[in-house]
C-alpha cells in the first residue's frame, strides 16, 4: 500500500474576539466556564464600544454607563445595532428577535437582556 501524503491540519477557527484585548477574551472564557454575569457584562460592553460609530466616540473612551442610550447617546443606527446582535448571536449561539431588539434602548438594558438569555431555561 503506498504511503499517503500527510493531510493538512485544519486551521483553528478564528475567534470572533481575536481583535479584542486579552482581558476581554479572558472575561469571555471565564464567563463560559463560570457563567458569572459580570464577565458577560464586560464582554457585551466591549462589543458595544467596538461597534460604536467612530464619529460619536470620545477620545480614549473605554466605558459607557448603563444609562447611556444606544441611539441618542452613543450614535448607533439600526445597522450598527444589527451588527451587535449578529456578533452576540454568533459568539454565544443566541437568537435575538427584532421585537426583542426594539425593546433595548440603553447599555444597561442590553446587559440585562443578554443575561436573561442565559438565565432562561433551555427549550425541551
Amino acid at each position: 500500500m503506498p504511503d499517503l501524503p500527510p493531510q493538512p491540519t485544519p486551521a483553528p477557527a478564528r475567534s470572533p474576539l481575536a481583535k479584542f484585548p486579552p482581558a476581554i477574551r479572558t472575561a469571555h472564557e471565564r464567563f463560559l466556564a463560570t457563567k458569572n454575569p459580570a464577565d458577560l457584562d464586560t464582554v457585551v460592553l466591549a462589543i458595544v464600544l467596538d461597534h460604536q460609530p467612530a464619529h460619536t466616540r470620545t477620545s480614549g473612551e473605554i466605558t459607557a454607563p448603563d444609562s447611556a442610550r444606544l441611539i441618542a447617546d452613543l450614535g448607533f443606527d439600526s445597522l450598527a445595532l444589527a451588527e451587535i446582535v449578529f456578533f452576540l448571536e454568533d459568539l454565544y449561539q443566541l437568537t435575538i428577535t427584532n421585537e426583542e431588539l426594539l425593546r433595548i434602548t440603553t447599555v444597561g438594558e442590553l446587559h440585562a437582556f443578554v443575561r436573561s438569555k442565559f438565565a432562561a431555561p433551555a427549550a425541551a
